[in-house]
């Protein structure tokens, strides 16, 4: 049988790859000469001058001209010239990322309903939500949207709109079934265009749903645009939890504000006798919040509601406002809300 052809795009990117690499290896190779040579850019040179060169580079190293924090100063330096600059997205106030070491904890549930509570809480805001899971994008379900953005006059493509919120995700570009199989540099070319090329409009918050994990996107935002800050959402089990620490940790890292911790799935009530039922554990989230001196920003409950609503696309902060699981979801927002006025201060 016969190999099979890559597609052009594929080849295409791999060779710009390999002139990439190729043309970093030669400059390399350029600049480094045959020689090896000292920092200072004086070579060493075989024969008797090469032990009369290192003692005066043992000298300079002895009167502290090459110390060690003037070379972390020229590292951090270099590092930042290789660093996109952050640049905020136009006409949005605060952007704020809800992220989860790992899947299926709820996430992309919890961001749904925390863009509607920040914009039921006080109708004066203007709530946008982002779908940055290129891979699993979960938006278009949760909110009942379909169809291709249109573009405007500047060729940006313009968000699809329910419940009042603008949103946009690659579920609104891509196929239902269609897998999105793609390297890590398209998929940050993929975020930096749902970044940079969609008229949000006039913003108050702008709510992006993370991938899980701590990979390309997740640096790709935070390097390109400043953050308000991270909600991260874990249940009470000790494998989330771990990686809901890990979540946290990398934020920091990066300098992005950690809001707080959101305990999903914390209880389930039986429907028939009320008994609740700890499935995950219990308060883990609160006790890793006190432990890393994060706010715990409150506890949602597993409930049929919940999930029923979600796959109906009709979220349950709309579809049963004077529900307790929608209280719960309100109160998360206003415990993001008063995290963000004390990060600000």
């Amino acid at each position: 049988m016969g190999t099979m052809r890559k597609p052009a795009a594929q080849k295409a990117s791999e060779l710009n790859m390999i002139l990439f690499t190729y043309s970093r290896l030669s400059h390399i190779l350029r600049t480094s000469g045959k020689t090896s040579a000292f920092r200072n850019g004086t070579e060493i040179k075989h024969g008797a001058g090469c032990c009369g060169q290192l003692k005066r580079f043992q000298g300079i190293q002895s009167n502290g001209s090459m110390n060690k924090r003037g070379l972390q100063d020229r590292q951090k330096q270099q590092m930042a010239r290789g660093l996109p600059k952050q640049k905020p997205i136009e006409d949005v106030k605060q952007v704020i990322v809800v992220a989860s070491g790992k899947g299926g904890v709820g996430k992309s549930t919890t961001a749904v309903n925390l863009a509607l509570g920040l914009m039921v809480i006080d109708k004066s805001k203007s709530v946008g939500l982002l779908d940055a899971d290129i891979y699993g994008p979960s938006i278009p379900k949760l909110m009942n949207l379909k169809g291709n953005p249109e573009l405007n006059d500047d060729n940006r493509m313009i968000p699809l709109i329910n419940y009042g919120v603008p949103c946009m995700s690659m579920g609104f570009l891509v196929q239902d079934a269609s897998p999105v199989v793609w390297r890590g540099l398209m998929v940050m070319s993929a975020v930096e265009r749902l970044l940079r090329q969609v008229e949000w409009g006039s913003l108050d918050y702008l709510v992006v749903d993370m991938p899980p994990g701590t990979g390309d996107v997740q640096l790709s935002i935070t390097q390109n645009i400043p953050i308000a800050g991270a909600v991260i959402v874990s249940t009470p089990q000790d494998v989330a939890l771990l990686d809901a620490r890990r979540g946290a940790e990398m934020f920091r890292k990066l300098n992005v504000p950690v809001l707080g911790l959101v305990q999903n799935m914390s209880v389930f009530q039986c429907p028939n006798c009320h008994h609740h039922t700890h499935i995950f554990g219990s308060n883990g989230a609160r006790q890793l919040a006190e432990t890393i001196s994060v706010k715990f920003l409150g506890d949602v409950p597993l409930h049929l509601n919940i999930r029923e609503t979600s796959d109906k696309g009709q979220p349950i902060v709309i579809s049963s406002p004077d529900s307790p699981e929608a209280e719960a979801y309100r109160k998360v927002a206003s415990a993001v809300i008063q995290s963000l006025e004390e990060h600000t201060k």
